[in-house]
Parts: structure tokens; sequence; C-alpha cells
């Protein structure tokens, strides 16, 4: 496929081979920008920002609205690209393909809802007589780098709202993932956006991703990705708006009132799925010392019942990681793990890419398995023996972005909501729950900002103070 920059879809002699995870399969190629693209890429949003302010909300509702029902309309085409070049089961494909049906919408919603307020001046101290309101405006142009994991629904969260904003893009897909990112650059164009207003720039990210974050023509970055990365982007920024949505090592608690059938299903799907290669998966598991090995016994057989093989078929529940490299960093920890003192329960396999459902048991806060984020299929499974133990552990880690706690207990319930350092907080749920209109971000090491349409729309537009003196 090609690029989509300076209002055209552009080729290069330079190309990057897209792979099937699965097979080692060339998908297709993608054009390797470089430097000089960077800059036509940037002249062409600065010239686009200024076409997108001046459409109105309603037309910008129009566009979204139309893009989300080329989306729908193109769903299982959507859902192959995306099991083809990242790896994930087609079922979940699927299932993110309508979720970006769902982005496109609520960002479709939310450009009809951009407004300032009214500010009382009167109740501030002092003589005369004001009459003050706020403005929002869009920032200008926005900066969209995103992870190969998600590579259509992540790129909705932040091009939808970025457009709907009045902005201008320019999409830095993930060099693994690019082509959802150029087939929903398509759909926008079809559906009516300003050719200038979106941009699709392929290539290595250590190539332009610098350039491209460096520049005082972008007013905005939003990035998902890892917090090393993440780190680099916001320290090379200078004074722009970021939102940073980067890792996590997800803790699940389990008191011992949980019914350990449900939260041994929760386990699984939340570990497991896209090969657990999600921001939220479920990671560190922390359960009650009385109910620690039951809850294992749980587990055991359903994370073994769990199919692998190829992704595009039906019955497989999980498929491959990315890159083979990944699965041989999930195999090296694990087998530190062992070495440093934890039992592996089932798993620790590996085939290529393709990483064995996995669990390991007695593990420590200071294995690599519990302290990094691990991004693969196995969980960690830790003892605790109070509620208060089990605070301290979801709490000792550098990440907060999602966490979770299974109980009926409603006092036990309210100390994990107001307590754990976690951007989202799931009772009765795995971490890996998200609605793609709630808010969403983390604190700590997790990253800065929100997405979810409304509140990312906030985060792409100025706001502006007026006040008229009167006599």
């Amino acid at each position: 496929m090609k690029m989509f920059i300076g209002g055209r879809w552009t080729d290069k002699a330079s190309t990057t081979e897209v792979v099937n995870p699965y097979d080692g399969s060339v998908v297709d190629t993608t054009p390797r920008a470089d430097l000089k693209d960077v800059d036509t890429a940037l002249a062409t949003a600065v010239r686009g920002a200024k076409a997108m302010a001046k459409t109105t909300a309603y037309d910008r509702y129009l566009m979204l609205r139309k893009a989300a029902d080329i989306i729908a309309g193109r769903a299982e085409e959507f859902a192959r690209v995306i099991t083809l070049e990242e790896g994930k089961v087609i079922a979940e494909s699927r299932a993110e393909a309508q979720r970006a049906v769902q982005t496109m919408t609520l960002s479709a919603e939310e450009a009809k809802r951009i407004h300032g307020e009214t500010v009382p001046l009167d109740a501030a101290p002092g003589p005369g007589r004001q009459l003050g309101f706020t403005l929002r405006t869009p920032v200008g142009v926005v900066a969209a780098i995103s992870p190969f994991n998600f590579p259509l629904n992540l790129v909705c969260h932040k091009v939808g709202p970025a457009l709907a904003a009045g902005n201008a893009v320019i999409i830095k897909p993930a060099t693994d993932t690019p082509l959802s990112a150029l087939k929903l650059t398509e759909a926008l164009l079809e559906a009516g956006v300003p050719p200038e207003g979106v941009q699709c720039v392929t290539g290595s990210g250590g190539e332009i991703g610098d350039a491209l974050v460096r520049d005082p023509r972008v007013r905005k970055i939003t990035f998902t990705g890892s917090r090393d990365v993440g780190e680099g982007i916001v320290k090379a920024a200078g004074l722009k708006k970021v939102t940073m949505e980067l890792g996590s090592n997800s803790p699940l608690i389990i008191m011992p009132d949980a019914d350990m059938d449900r939260v041994a299903d929760a386990t699984v799907s939340s570990g497991l799925s896209n090969a657990g290669q999600v921001c939220i998966s479920t990671q560190r598991v922390l359960a009650d010392g009385r109910i620690y090995g039951d809850f294992l016994d749980a587990l055991k057989p359903k994370m073994e019942a769990v199919t692998t093989g190829d992704p595009l078929r039906d019955a497989v529940r999980m498929g491959p990681m990315v890159r083979e490299s990944d699965a041989e960093r999930v195999s090296l920890w694990i087998r530190e793990a062992v070495e440093q003192g934890a039992r592996l329960v089932t798993g620790g396999d590996r085939d290529g890419a393709m990483h064995a459902p996995t669990v390991v048991a007695e593990a420590r806060p200071e294995m690599r398995v519990s302290r990094d984020e691990l991004f693969g299929p196995a969980v960690a499974v830790t003892a605790f023996n109070s509620i208060d133990e089990a605070i301290a552990l979801a709490n000792d880690s550098r990440y907060g972005l999602s966490a979770g706690i299974f109980t009926q207990n409603v006092d036990w319930a309210m100390r994990f909501a107001l307590e754990v350092e976690s951007g989202n907080l799931m009772i009765n749920s795995s971490p890996q729950w998200r609605a793609d209109l709630m808010p969403y971000g983390g604190l700590k090491d997790s990253g800065m900002g929100k997405e979810g349409p409304r509140y990312a729309v906030e985060e792409m537009t100025e706001l502006k103070m007026v006040v008229f003196h009167l006599e």
C-alpha cells in the first residue's frame, strides 16, 4: 500500500515488508518515509489545519459519521487485515472493527458538543462590570502515534477526536501494523475529510518519529506505546500538549469471597486476549492465601484448554505474538522467574512467535514477570494475607493504568477504589475492561492525559478566555 502525504497517495523506492506473525508470509509492503516526507506532511498539515478550522461542527459530524458507516460496511475486510498484520484471532479482530465503528460514532457526536461556558466574573472582588466566557478552539496539527496491538481502534481514538475538534492529523502507525491505519485513511477521505486534513506517514519510528514530535508545527502529540518510548517523546516534544497512554503490569486482586470459576474465566480471557499484548492485560494475580490453591486448581485446566494456532480459524482462541523476539523475551522472563524460585503451573513453551498460555505461581514482586510489563500470554500469581497487603502489592509498581478486584464485600471494594493507585479501577471484573466512551488513562509511569472521545477532544482544543469590560 502507498502512504498518504501532501494530499496524495505516495510510493517510495524504499519499502518495509508487513509480515504475518503466524506464518512469516509477506502481507504487503509500505513506503519507508524519510525526513523530506515528514516535512511535506507537516507543511501540508499546517494548511489542512486551517481548512479544518473553517469547517462547521455539523460538517465534521457528517464526515465522521460517514466514516463510521464505511468501517461498518467493510468490517470483515478490516478484521481480516488486522489479523493478518497483527496476529490476533479473527474473533478479536472483528470485535476491534466494531469498536472502531463506535469510537468514530462517539467522535462524530462530540464534534457537536464543543463549547465554552460563561464565567461569573462578578464573583471576584473589585470595581467594574465584566462579562466573561470561554471558547474552545482547535490546537492545529495533531501527531497521532499508534501502537501495533490495536492497529485500527487505537488509531480511531486519536484521529476521531482530533478531526472532531477541527484539527489536522498526521498518523504515524506502528511499523509492524500500518495497513489498518492506511485503510482507515482511505475511509476518512471517502467520507469527505479534506485531503490536507489527514495524512498517514509510514516507516521507522526511530527514523521519522523524532522529527515529527520535535517540530514546533505540531501542537499536540497523542501516543500509545511503551513507557520508555513515551518518556523520550515527552523530552523531545518541548512546549506542546501531550497525551501519553503507556504500559502497565495490571494487578487483579482475588478476595476469599470471590467465585473461583468466574475469576478463573476472567483471568484467562484478560490474560490471553491478543496473546497478552494489551496494555491492561491481567499480569499480576494477587490471591488471598485462603483460596490461593483453589484458584490455581480452577485456573490451570482453563488455561490448558485454550486452543492456539492460525488466528484466521474461528476455533482458535489465541494466536501468535507480533514478533518472535517478543515471544523469546516472555520465555526468558518465565525461565528467570522459575530459576528465582517461582513455580511453573502450566505452559512456558514457545514455537517461533507462538507462546503457550502460561501460569507462574509463587511469584515475588522483584521478579521481572511481576515488576515490569510482560506484554505476553502469561500471568504471575502471588499470595497475600490481608486487604492491606493486597493493596500494598497492587501499588508496588511504577505503573498504574488499570486494576481489578473480585469481592462482594463493599468495604474491601471501597478501599480498593480509594487506595489503589490506578487510572482505571474494575470491581468484579478483570483490569482489561474498557468502554470506548469512558475516560481512559493512567497514573504514575502509565502516562498522562485521557482518551475517550469526549475527554480527548478537550485535550485537542485550546481554551480561550474572553472578557467584555462593560460601561
